[in-house]
């Protein structure tokens, strides 16, 4: 079920209004029947999977508890190959078997495996390194096992941010299932106001730039630089709409009903480093790499190259993560060498900048800083986007051809001048809203204006949504992963 959806439209309400009436004991069952139908409204058969995976890591985590150290690494290994067992079938196998393939072909071996003919499991990769969080917390000794195999499946399964995140760590999540929320106006309206600038930039900004993004990214060779640019800038900030979005509608849903998720995006656009980007990009992802992959891999080790192989190899994994495809490999690797590169030259960077006196203007050095970081993550979202390495490599080489040609804009960018100026005055709008958050939360600060300013910003968003909305149950794109 999409948050975008006319079914989403009745089944939010419906089941909140149900949360708040229905006896506190009662609502762990209700969450994980309204979690499941949500799930299943994408296809049915696949929360039997989700289901497995449960009972498994549910038993698991009790035996473990049950262990001293030492006895517990068994049944943590059995946890992990089965959640890579998952993955693997799913995600996976069609990519390796692929590509072992035409290694086979290229040096004349017979390989007989053919692909599988299956649809990925929406949102399967958060909800299993949700799960993994638990298994290796409990592992630790960090976490208690969860006695309530009805509370772990929800937490596993609790329906805003199933598919999309944020991915939550148990001690953060599992006790807030045992707690009484009762109806609060103040939260509810926040959590609704959240849930509406979701919205905004997930139906006006996302899906709206989505159209001209597609129709380039969608046939590249049919395009020169200023629309190859154009494509990939405007994907930058539909990307960024829409799974901060999807995440602005997850984490106000659960508001509303009295949960608290972690933030999972934090203005990563106005990062000055590449290191500072990962700590406000999918916060709850990088977080979760560099405590359960990072940080073990690395463990107490001084020596330099094997800190910038783990750093390296870690964004690797982020990558394949994403998706089963060489440009997520690339597009995680380019970002492990940002950071290497950043390391390597930092002291450098610092002398040049004292050379020429950038370090005594402040304000100038901070915005060259974001520009600079900025266009390094657009250069690397092109290998997110595009369909292979084929189209990555003819869009960033053909990036500079086309602009002092003779054609009319239209020509040019491949949209008209009205649309150019539309999408700007969006981005202009959403750079705006962050800036004003300089100073807080919006919705805080609009508590203590007048009535008429209130009210006057809530239908406009309203209006905004319904008149400038795109509407066509446009899939959110971190679905797929």
């Amino acid at each position: 079920m999409l948050f975008n959806s006319f079914e989403f439209v009745i089944f939010f309400p419906v089941v909140t209004l149900l949360y708040f009436l229905v006896p506190h004991s009662w609502r762990i069952g209700l969450l994980l029947i309204a979690s499941c139908i949500f799930y299943m409204a994408f296809i049915p058969a696949y929360v039997l999977i989700l289901f497995v995976l449960i009972v498994i890591d549910y038993w698991v985590a009790l035996e473990m508890e049950k262990l001293p150290i030492k006895q517990k690494k068994p049944f943590l290994i059995l946890s992990i190959l089965a959640t890579c067992l998952a993955l693997l079938i799913f995600k996976y196998f069609n990519f390796f078997s692929a590509n072992v393939g035409g290694l086979a072909h290229l040096i004349g071996w017979n390989y007989p495996i053919t692909t599988l003919q299956i649809i990925l499991p929406i949102g399967l990769s958060f909800h299993t390194f949700q799960s993994l969080a638990y298994i290796i917390e409990v592992y630790k000794g960090e976490q208690k096992a969860e006695r309530n195999f009805w509370v772990y499946a929800l937490y596993v399964m609790f329906y805003p941010q199933l598919v999309a995140g944020p991915i939550e760590r148990p001690a953060n999540l599992l006790h807030q299932f045992y707690e009484r929320h009762d109806f609060d106006y103040q939260r509810v309206t926040d959590g609704l106001k959240l849930m509406a600038w979701g919205l905004f930039k997930k139906v006006v900004i996302a899906d709206r730039f989505a159209i001209y993004v597609n129709q380039v990214y969608g046939t590249p060779t049919y395009f020169h630089g200023p629309a190859l640019v154009l494509a990939t800038l405007l994907f930058a900030f539909q990307i960024y709409c829409d799974f901060s979005g999807y995440s602005d509608i997850a984490i106000g849903a659960a508001q509303v009903m009295g949960f608290k998720l972690m933030d999972n995006f934090n203005r990563p656009y106005f990062s000055r480093s590449i290191s500072e980007f990962w700590k406000r990009w999918h916060i709850s992802l990088s977080t979760w790499f560099r405590d359960y992959l990072f940080m073990p891999l690395s463990g107490s080790s001084l020596m330099k190259r094997y800190w910038y192989g783990t750093l390296f190899i870690t964004f690797l994994v982020s990558g394949l993560w994403h998706g089963a495809n060489w440009t997520y490999v690339v597009w995680g690797a380019l970002n492990g060498i940002y950071l290497l590169v950043a390391i390597w030259t930092s002291e450098w960077r610092s002398n040049f900048r004292e050379k020429i006196g950038l370090d005594q203007n402040p304000t100038l050095l901070a915005n060259w800083q974001v520009l600079a970081t900025f266009l390094l993550i657009c250069f690397s979202w092109v290998f997110f986007r595009a369909f292979n390495m084929h189209d990555a490599i003819y869009i960033l080489l053909h990036m500079p051809q086309g602009w002092f040609a003779k054609q009319g804009f239209n020509d040019a960018f491949g949209l008209s001048k009205g649309a150019f100026l539309y999408s700007v005055f969006l981005i202009g709008f959403l750079i705006m809203v962050h800036r004003l958050q300089d100073h807080g939360s919006i919705r805080h600060m609009l508590r203590n204006r007048p009535l008429w300013l209130r009210w006057g910003f809530y239908y406009a968003m309203i209006l905004g949504i319904l008149f400038g909305g795109v509407f066509q149950n446009t899939a959110f794109i971190y679905f797929q992963f």
